[in-house]
């Protein structure tokens, strides 16, 4: 069994959500086509867009957050029942915040 480096882990996070954030607010700052039309369906993609950001920048969070707690002592540990969190949860998504049990509970 190879154990995952958090830290390693959850930098390659922040580096790729920063680097699909930034590329998403490129996108949402590029010019609108004057055609009318076109335009409707660009307002459209733009919410799309918008929604991706705000999905991005959540997990960003959630990643410097991860960060914090890896920092603190109390990372890999359920932020609900304080139980550890499983080792294969951890390795599949390095900023979870919960153990399995309350991330069913959350949902």
């Amino acid at each position: 069994m190879t154990t995952t480096d958090p830290r390693a882990a959850l930098d390659a996070l922040i580096a790729e959500y920063s680097t699909r954030a930034n590329s998403i607010r490129q996108d949402l700052a590029s010019s609108h086509s004057p055609d009318f039309a076109e335009q409707a369906v660009q307002r459209e993609n733009d919410e799309v867009l918008e929604a991706l950001l705000a999905e991005t920048e959540a997990a960003l969070r959630r990643a410097g957050l991860a960060k914090l707690r890896l920092a603190d002592g109390s990372y890999g540990y359920c932020q609900r029942c304080g139980e550890p969190i499983e080792p294969a949860r951890l390795a599949v998504l390095p900023a979870a915040e919960y153990c399995l049990g309350c991330a069913d509970l959350a949902h």
